[in-house]
């Protein structure tokens, strides 16, 4: 297509659709991701100025393309971010607005989805001053036609007014809060290519304090002035090419703007791209593995440049050093909060301080990076980190050096990831960098999500923390040697990606840490043990009954001694911390640690004895009634008819709280429902009782299936004299409006939910609540086991999906149509899957063998449906 046949053929929307869609199919083949954005920018051009021209503007006003548009630079989907400039003159804008406000509809009205400014000069530098982004816009401005001396009035102003230095440290400050956002990491499973650390925000951030500095426009320029290696520029080149095809693609793939992988969209973006599924790896994993090493790379770079950029706007402050007090530390100095080497060479001619350094960062509290001139040094030395570096006694004994450290070691380890140095001193962990993990639960890579777990096992050490989890500081500070608990977590899933169980492939990699590393006999079998038992404990509390004395007996045997069940409960604790904010909450805190006092109590020569225990729920019970002027006598009544298991499954304040509203109610013939605010955790804790019904478990599950909320928890008893009494942990709710709290709807809940028992229609058919992204992506085949327990008393319903709102409800509905009462409930939600593990009454199971068949087969359609 010429220049000559684009112009004439740009003049309407059809037209931009056809040469868009050229240029789309030549892309598809080439994949030449610059080619096509600069096409696009051109053909916008050619549209505007025509439409421009039809109103007589271009002596009088200046159309300007600014933001990523002005840089020539336009995707598929993004936005076309316009300025149109007015002159200064009152009386002439006043004649001009109105031709300009027909411009801008007639432009929307062609379909162009433009986004529009209309400013004088003075506007313009007066909002810049006010606002970064605005700032950060114009310094891309473009002019695509109109009153030119307009733009070059503009232009002088803006240059004018422009403060290099300022300018850097609000987009310094503005690119820390953007990584916040992003939980500062690179490695999420569904990272935005264009937002999250390493991605092309932050290439285009060096672009722009380059320019704002006069240091050039492009990455080439940077490297004649001295600031980017060769090495450097082709790798900010490369990766720039890449993240713009990868983003190009995402584009087309979505028929939208799109920056976010998402899972769905990993597959096909690897075809299109010409990644294809081979033996050893899926399509998917290949593309988004390439994407981590871009994204890691990038950030380093960012990182580099904007150093080097600020010691030219700060040339004085960057001189200023103070060396690194104590012993081997005088190679290091501390320039302006980053440690730095004195000797570029130093890691060629003295590999041995390669993990130095890290110890040193480590030790030194008021340094938060490393210099650009550590960081390539450390790439310049990676041919010196080879096996015989990894067996130099020195080099071990400073690894594990930086383990012990009392502070600092999240950040080394973090730093030693970024660098490559991690995983080129322990090859196993080289190998899950940017390893993807294919469930509903982990957000992050591999080698992030065991960053993330190190970190938590830290912050239970360090005092400014102990305020998140106070029980866990408080076993830690008397742990014995807790360094062992990071190189635990260092080591925990270390094997995953090589097929087969990794807490058992892990163990040889752990073996072999230790005895490399010295580890006496006694440390050592504790770090293989938590190695390969990483998992056991959250499975138990999760989907055991905990409150059974043989579950508490089993799991205290497996644990052997105090030691390893507290090692193996932080743990557990920090892993699942860290595999995503969805799968953590106060409810699985809570049965993790009323497991581990449980088999501590059992572990120091007690016996599960459920009458002790029984005892002293109901004394401490009796406690908090009496503050509340209630005598024992009072509800002696209501508790002849609780069974012992009521007494053992609920805590002593839930006890008070049912006792309080229900013990003048012993045989109240309408349903009462009380709810208050969760005592662990965000949102409501509602209790029904009632007499008992088949379908009452269903009907409370209708209700709050209507109203989006999610159950986490549910426990249901039958009294002595056939009345239920349930309570529920719920949270998430459409009622929760927000700026309001779970407060605010105490009083709805109670009376609707009581409404509702109270009606006898029949059940509501189940909505059928969509699956997320996630699930779809991945999903969980539906699975149903269903088997009696010893005593034939009960039936265990294991359950095993992906979850949906309103799942639960589905569940309920199929065991109420069989008249199947269900006597307990665990309910445990991984991330987007949901393990739930129900004991149902035998009364009908055990007389028809059929029925069970039936049952299952009806729940895996309601599971799969």
């Amino acid at each position: 297509m010429t220049k000559s046949q684009t112009v004439n053929k740009i003049t309407d929307a059809a037209g931009l659709r056809v040469a868009r869609e050229v240029a789309y199919t030549e892309f598809k083949k080439t994949q030449a991701a610059g080619k096509l954005t600069k096409q696009l920018s051109k053909l916008t051009d050619q549209l505007l100025a025509h439409l421009w021209n039809d109103y007589d503007l271009n002596s009088e006003a200046t159309l300007v393309a600014v933001g990523g548009y002005g840089r020539g630079a336009l995707f598929p989907y993004s936005d076309i971010d316009i300025l149109i400039l007015l002159p200064p003159n009152t009386t002439m804008v006043d004649a001009v607005s109105k031709k300009v406000e027909q411009f801008v509809a007639r432009c929307w009205d062609t379909g162009l989805e433009i986004a529009s400014s209309v400013r004088t000069v003075a506007e313009c530098i007066s909002e810049s001053e006010q606002d970064i982004t605005v700032r950060t816009s114009l310094l891309e401005a473009r002019l695509i036609c109109g009153k030119k001396q307009l733009f070059k009035e503009f232009a002088a102003a803006y240059e004018g007014a422009m403060d290099p230095k300022s300018f850097f440290q609000a987009k310094q400050a503005e690119q820390i809060q953007r990584h916040y956002k992003y939980q500062n990491t690179p490695y999420s499973l569904e990272p935005n290519c264009k937002e999250s650390p390493g991605g092309l925000r932050d290439l285009q951030v060096i672009s722009w304090v380059s320019k704002a500095a006069l240091l050039g426009n492009t990455f080439k320029d940077l490297n004649e002035a001295g600031l980017v290696t060769q090495r450097e520029l082709t790798e900010l080149n490369r990766n720039q090419r890449f993240l713009d095809t990868l983003r190009v693609n995402l584009h087309l793939l979505a028929g939208r703007r799109q920056d976010v992988i998402a899972f769905d969209l990993q597959a096909p973006l690897a075809k299109s791209m010409g990644i294809e599924t081979d033996s050893s790896r899926q399509a998917s994993e290949a593309i988004m593995r390439r994407y981590y090493w871009a994204a890691k790379a990038v950030t380093q770079l960012n990182d580099v440049l904007l150093q080097n950029i600020e010691a030219l706007l700060f040339p004085q402050e960057s001189k200023t050093t103070r060396p690194i007090p104590g012993e081997g530390n005088e190679y290091f100095i501390e320039r302006q909060g980053v440690l730095d080497i004195t000797d570029p060479q130093l890691f060629q001619n003295h590999p041995e301080q390669i993990l130095r350094t890290f110890l040193v960062f480590s030790q030194t509290a008021n340094v938060k990076s490393l210099s650009a001139t550590i960081f390539r040094a450390l790439y310049n030395a990676r041919q010196k980190m080879d096996a015989k570096w990894r067996a130099n006694p020195i080099n071990r004994a400073l690894f594990i050096e930086i383990l012990k450290q009392p502070e600092g070691v999240s950040r080394a380890f973090h730093l030693m990831n970024r660098s490559s140095v991690l995983g080129r001193y322990l090859p196993a962990f080289r190998k899950i960098v940017g390893q993807m993990q294919h469930d509903l639960f982990h957000v992050y890579t591999v080698d992030q999500h065991i960053l993330m777990v190190l970190r938590n096992v830290r912050r239970f050490m360090v005092v400014e923390h102990t305020h998140e989890f106070p029980f866990c500081s408080s076993l830690i500070a008397h742990f014995e040697k807790p360094w062992l608990l990071v190189i635990a977590a260092l080591f925990h899933d270390i094997a995953k990606g090589r097929g087969g169980d990794h807490s058992q492939l892990g163990k040889a990699d752990m073996r072999k840490f230790a005895k490399d590393h010295g580890l006496d006999k006694k440390d050592t079998e504790l770090l293989i043990w938590l190695v390969a038992e990483h998992l056991n404990m959250s499975q138990v509390a999760q989907k055991q009954d905990i409150t059974d004395p043989d579950v508490v007996r089993a799991f205290a045997k497996k644990m052997g001694d105090e030691r390893h069940l507290t090692a193996l409960y932080l743990l557990t604790v920090a892993d699942v911390r860290g595999t995503s904010p969805k799968v953590w909450n106060a409810w699985k805190g809570k049965l993790l640690e009323d497991l581990y006092r449980a088999t501590l109590r059992v572990l120091g020569g007690a016996k599960p004895d459920a009458s002790s225990e029984l005892a002293q729920h109901q004394e401490e019970s009796k406690a908090k009634l009496r503050l509340y002027g209630i005598n024992d006598e009072a509800y002696e009544e209501l508790w002849k008819q609780l069974d012992v298991a009521f007494f053992l499954r609920q805590d002593s304040s839930d006890i008070a709280w049912l006792t309080r509203h229900l013990y003048n109610k012993v045989n109240n013939d309408q349903p009462i429902v009380r709810a208050r605010l969760s005592p662990i955790g965000e949102g409501l804790q509602v209790a029904v009782y009632i007499k008992d019904q088949e379908d009452l478990f269903a009907r409370i599950c209708a209700y709050f299936e209507k109203h989006g909320f999610s159950i986490w928890d549910a426990r249901i008893h039958t009294t002595r004299h056939g009345y239920a009494l349930d309570t529920f942990q719920i949270s998430g709710s459409t009622l929760v409006d927000e700026g309001s709290s779970y407060r605010d709807i105490i009083q709805l809940v109670e009376f609707e939910l009581t409404a509702a028992l109270s009606n006898a229609d029949p059940l509501p058919t189940p909505s059928m609540g969509r699956l997320s992204r996630q699930s779809r992506t991945f999903p969980i085949k539906p699975r149903v086991y269903m088997a009696p327990d010893d005593r034939g008393r009960y039936y265990t319903l294991a359950l095993s999906a992906s979850d949906r709102t309103g799942l639960l409800y589905t569940i309920s509905r199929v065991l109420a149509k069989h008249q199947v009462s269900i006597h307990t409930a665990r309910i445990n939600t991984l991330g987007e899957r949901v393990e739930d593990v129900l004991l149902l009454d035998a009364a009908n199971l055990g007389k028809n063998p059929k029925l069970q068949i039936q049952l299952e087969t009806e729940l895996l359609e309601a599971l799969g449906t």
